[in-house]
């Protein structure tokens, strides 16, 4: 018998709405399914969100229902809540926010993949012999045990030294609610959240020897498609009780998930900065709140927001102030003055004397500069000529090797001119150094020494990240050069010596979080000195930073290691400024072929009904106002309640879109890049 139904359907599309679609079969689909749909003239996969009796368009003009995945089980309704209030919140189309969370081949037209991946997901998993968890100190214990002891929503803060085993915790806090498991009931799982994809295999591989039993899925941007489907499918099943990944894996189908850990809550990373523009974080937070399961939050520098929270007691503080390892210190931090020691090349006497010793130690080192390439720019001295990008108000950074100007937002690449283009003067000179800069220079200082450089040029081909940093953890590396891939996560055991090179500019940047992130790096980079304990005749672990400013107020509080300080007086200064936490803020973008097209739309949106809990301040362009042969410019709102800045941005975008301007627009709620 056939049964007849209107299926209401979230398509990937940018109209905020959802589309009926008539249903006629022997059974009727069930909510959270995928279904195959025409839309205009191409088929799509899209979620069905309602069933209903009738539609409020004539059932003639409702196309059919080509098919619906049957082989595959529905997402649950929690899930579908979860991307509902992501697209409310960020303000986005239910299908924006559900379908690209879906890996490609299951909104593929053709279920070719998907078959074969659910096939391959019925092999049963080898298990292994599990390596035995090494003892807690006190600190850590009570920890594993507030988190375990957590009777419903609960959000922890996890505030640790570098080094004082925030892993050890997560690991063995998943083991205690993973041995909650009843036999007849589906098996728990457990959700792990780092920053950045090179940051998973080594979290991995503690996973998989302390679970070898188990199935690690691992959800991140950078897989091939066909594994992302397998892994994102064995979630889905529950045969993966812990799921690892990146910021897309929070928006992940758990249908048993009991517990989130969000490490290095503080990292940028966490925050999307392209279509919807969600942090990871926060929707960790949400749907925590949603299942009513606890969250942990770690992190050495904790984000000023979360801070704050556990100073007004909204989460549970847990501090891990030691180092794991007995006999492993902090590093000693030491400001190098500039002003004083006059560095050649970028590097100082009283660094490259710390490079030596430890050389001649058997020891590691570690120099950090957060610029890639050789140089930022290069320059004519005789005319005043620039390697300026033509399509970005940027520089076009030299690198060297490949022997080509490269801009690092729109990618253009040009070869080295052999003269000025503008005069013709043969003599063009670098200006300033990246790392490969620094690496040239280390090795005429260093012939002998085996140095290698990792950042986003070396590290391009997939896998070759992780092969970069194993021969740093096999001991086949002096001295490791490197941007913020190499600052977090990694746990290096034989390095001694962090050298910072540069980090001033973000002094006086026009960014207000720029103090907050360059203490969070120098925090990370410098934890990477002095994990394990330090031999017999070795070098005390040391960090070494070169500053023209070393009594800059920063920079005191790292020497003592004192976040809390850094971080009062901080949020002193945030609250006196009204910014955030203690005010939420929206941000509309607009780009055009011109900029003065950009600001008149912008002008005429802060022209709207605006009411007065809102603060809508003057268009202005953007930092980097060019980019891609287009110009930009943005308009910050304002306002001291969440609920009241939510109703007006449902409202406002409402009104914009009536505009119909011919330019790109975007809106970011909680912009973190401004």
């Amino acid at each position: 018998m056939q049964i007849e139904r209107i299926l209401q359907i979230a398509l990937d599309t940018p109209l905020d709405r959802v589309f009926d679609y008539r249903w006629s079969g022997d059974e009727i689909p069930r909510l959270g399914q995928f279904a195959s749909v025409e839309f205009g003239r191409r088929e799509m996969v899209g979620l069905i969100v309602a069933i209903k009796q009738d539609s409020d368009v004539p059932l003639d003009k409702l196309k059919p229902v080509i098919a619906v995945r049957s082989q595959l089980t529905e997402v649950s309704p929690e899930w579908i809540a979860l991307c509902a209030f992501a697209a409310d919140y960020y303000q986005r189309p239910l299908g924006e926010v559900a379908l690209p969370s879906v890996p490609k081949n299951i909104r593929a037209a053709k279920t070719t993949a998907l078959d074969k991946a659910l096939k391959k997901l019925s092999v049963p998993i080898k298990a292994g012999e599990a390596s035995n968890p090494p003892p807690l100190n006190p600190e850590q214990q009570t920890a594993v045990d507030h988190i375990v002891a957590a009777q419903g929503f609960d959000t922890s803060l996890l505030y640790g030294v570098t080094g004082s085993g925030k892993t050890e915790v997560y690991l063995q806090a998943a083991a205690q609610i993973l041995a909650r498991a009843v036999p007849s009931a589906p098996a728990p799982q457990i959700l792990i959240l780092v920053p950045e994809i090179n940051l998973t295999p080594q979290l991995q591989g503690h996973l998989q020897a302390r679970f070898p039993d188990l199935f690690v899925a691992t959800l991140h941007s950078g897989m091939a498609e066909g594994e992302r489907t397998l892994h994102w499918l064995a979630a889905h099943s529950g045969k993966a009780s812990l799921i690892l990944g990146t910021r897309l894996a929070i928006l992940a189908s758990l249908p048993q998930l009991k517990l989130i850990i969000v490490d290095e809550e503080h990292d940028p990373s966490y925050k999307q900065q392209e279509g919807l523009r969600y942090s990871a974080r926060d929707l960790a937070i949400w749907r925590a709140r949603q299942l009513n399961i606890p969250v942990v939050l770690g992190s050495a520098t904790p984000s000023l927001e979360s801070w704050q929270h556990t100073i007004s007691g909204r989460y549970t503080k847990l501090s891990l102030p030691n180092r794991a390892v007995d006999a492993a210190v902090l590093p000693t931090m030491r400001l190098i003055d500039l002003a004083k020691d006059k560095p050649q090349e970028g590097l100082t006497f009283s660094l490259i004397s710390a490079l030596k010793e430890r050389l001649e130690k058997g020891e590691q080192s570690l120099l950090y500069l957060n610029r890639r390439g050789y140089a930022p720019v290069i320059a004519c001295d005789a005319c005043g000529w620039m390697s300026n990008c033509t399509r970005c108000s940027a520089f076009l950074v030299l690198h060297k090797n490949e022997h080509k100007l490269r801009c690092h937002h729109c990618s253009l690449e040009i070869r080295i001119p052999k003269s000025c283009p503008t005069c013709g003067n043969v003599d063009i000179q670098p200006l300033g150094r990246g790392t490969q800069r620094i690496e040239e220079h280390l090795q005429t200082i260093f012939p002998d020494a085996r140095i290698r450089r990792i950042d986003a040029d070396s590290t391009r081909l997939k896998g070759s990240a992780q092969a970069a940093f194993d021969t740093v953890h096999r001991g086949e590396v002096d001295i490791l050069i490197g941007t913020q891939m190499v600052a977090k996560g990694h746990d290096f055991k034989n390095l001694t010596l962090v050298g910072v090179i540069n980090p001033d500019t973000a002094l006086f940047s026009q960014d207000y979080r720029a103090g907050e992130r360059l203490f969070a790096q120098l925090m990370q980079v410098s934890g990477r000195a002095g994990r394990a304990a330090q031999k017999e005749g070795g070098s005390a672990s040391e960090v070494l930073i070169q500053t023209r400013y070393p009594q800059h107020a920063l920079y005191q509080a790292l020497k003592k290691h004192d976040y809390p300080r850094f971080a009062k007086e901080c949020l002193l200064e945030r609250q006196q400024a009204a910014l955030p936490p203690f005010i939420y803020q929206a941000l509309l973008r607009a780009e055009a072929k011109e900029l003065s097209i950009a600001i008149a739309f912008l002008k005429q949106a802060a022209e709207l009904n605006v009411p007065e809990h809102i603060t809508m301040h003057d268009p202005i362009p953007m930092t980097l106002m060019k980019m891609a042969n287009s110009e930009r410019a943005q308009l910050l709102i304002e306002s001291h309640s969440r609920p009241g800045l939510q109703a007006f941005l449902k409202e406002w975008l409402h009104q914009l879109r009536q505009i119909k301007p011919r330019i790109n627009w975007s809106l970011e709620v909680d912009p973190v890049d401004i």
